[in-house]
């Protein structure tokens, strides 16, 4: 059924004729998030664009009273379908709660509202001095939304996930009620985790309007090492010596070259090295000049010990951000020919194994399958690839890729629940991911998690047909 003329009607009385689009191609962008492939996109019904949560809470109990499903939806930047609507339902759009409510420092929280992006988050928390580690891959994502997808990034070796920092969150339910979960507190044995339900979530069990986020002083020094090798098992196999040395880094991730090039050619600009057929890239955080540059020395001597075939350390932030944005660029620059980005997550010592499976799945398959990932928490990101890819270059397609991507993501997942791995580390279940969260997760699992969204959402109005 198409979304009802009356709920449109009533809803432009809460927020506004001009704030619903119903065009076509006004509607286009609202269809899908950043997944590679767009057959997965669809049209909503209608998009609705309020601006408080108590516009939010109005519409979603217009939805209830007539059975209209509602997809809410953030900054779009998901590889997971997430937000990608279902048949006729409303897209409940955040972008106009983009307030920053309050910047505490003497209990070192920001409260944002959901629409918030992550670049405005980060400037107002160092506006303020402090230090908000978790950094997703893409700053246009919104505040509520890695909430609901319990967001990851490089950082999360040292300083964890998103789930880390949320402090509190207000929730719009599936009959418009609101509820506070949370606060500025750190402690607290009150009742069951409700907040930790809603994080990672994915909008399936209640629309996050409100978050409030724990911050840290800021670590004032970053520096970036590059250390090539030989082979990507080589680099890998170093980081339990990098974690066993007694200093933390802000984050390791192991990239190898011949997708590197691709990145390169995008930005035309050159990785620090060309040595070796991988490298490590080692960010380390601390106090002072001294202290960070004591644990690279350090680390430098490990990494020898491990074969590194050189020692780099990118000291300007020019640098470093060239660095950061030729690794940040690596998606970009194969989504082109790319089919999907996994992001798998097994256990450390599991790396190695993994990625020289997914090596041993190019030769079966004769296909190209870049990789790339952190190193130091076990998320890898496979890229499955339609087309050749020869010196940076998207080549000619690979004939019959479609049937051979089906048979390579079964596989890999296979591979990752062998290894006591998880088939999403950061990107979310979503859509694409959907049919295989049983098999990872087992029967037992999903039934519990079915019921828990019965609960929240008897109708089955919030994200139908996502996660479960």
């Amino acid at each position: 059924m198409p979304v009802p003329s009356e709920l449109l009607k009533q809803a432009a009385g809460i927020i506004g004729e001009r704030n619903i689009v119903t065009e076509i191609a006004d509607m286009e962008p609202y269809s899908h998030d950043e997944f590679a492939r767009k057959y997965i996109a669809k049209m909503p019904g209608a998009v609705v664009k309020p601006a408080t949560e108590g516009e939010i809470a109005e519409i979603v109990k217009l939805c209830s009273r007539m059975d209209v499903p509602v997809t809410v939806r953030g900054g779009g930047t998901g590889l997971s379908g997430g937000c990608v609507p279902s048949d006729d339902c409303i897209v409940l759009s955040l972008e106009r709660l983009n307030n920053v409510l309050n910047v505490d420092t003497d209990n070192h929280t920001i409260t944002v509202e959901a629409g918030v992006t992550v670049s405005r988050l980060h400037e107002e928390v160092e506006k303020a001095g402090l230090f908000f580690p978790p950094h997703p891959g893409d700053e246009g994502a919104f505040a509520g939304g890695i909430v609901a997808t319990n967001a990851g990034g490089a950082r999360a070796v040292k300083y964890g996930t998103v789930k880390r920092f949320v402090l509190g969150l207000r929730v719009v339910l599936a009959d418009g009620r609101i509820i506070q979960l949370g606060g500025k507190f750190i402690k607290s044995t009150t009742g069951y985790n409700l907040l930790g339900l809603m994080i990672g979530s994915e909008g399936t069990l209640g629309i996050i309007t409100q978050v409030t986020l724990a911050l840290l002083p800021s670590p004032g020094v970053l520096k970036t090492l590059v250390v090539p090798y030989e082979t990507v098992e080589d680099a890998i196999q170093t980081v339990p010596g990098i974690l066993k040395s007694g200093i933390v880094p802000l984050a390791v991730e192991f990239v190898e070259h011949s997708a590197i090039r691709c990145s390169e050619r995008l930005l035309k600009k050159n990785w620090p090295t060309h040595d070796g057929s991988a490298s490590l890239m080692v960010m380390l955080d601390g106090s002072s000049e001294d202290e960070v540059l004591g644990q690279a020395e350090k680390l430098a001597g490990v990494m020898e010990e491990h074969d590194a075939l050189d020692v780099l350390i990118a000291e300007s932030k020019e640098r470093q951000s060239d660095i950061l944005e030729i690794r940040s660029m690596l998606y970009e620059s194969l989504r082109p020919g790319m089919v999907e980005l996994f992001d798998i997550c097994v256990p450390r010592s599991e790396i190695a194994g993994h990625v020289q499976f997914v090596h041993e799945l190019e030769r079966r398959y004769g296909i190209a399958l870049p990789t790339y990932g952190h190193a130091a928490d076990g998320n890898i990101h496979t890229h499955s690839m339609r087309v050749k890819i020869e010196d940076g270059i998207l080549g000619e397609e690979v004939p019959g890729w479609q049937e051979t991507h089906e048979k390579v993501k079964a596989e890999l997942y296979k591979d990752a629940a062998r290894r006591s791995g998880v088939i999403s580390g950061e990107h979310g279940i979503g859509l694409v991911k959907r049919d295989f969260l049983a098999q990872n997760l087992g029967d037992i699992n999903v039934e519990l998690m079915r019921s828990i969204k019965k609960a929240l959402d008897p109708k089955g109005i919030l994200n139908p047909g996502k996660v479960i």
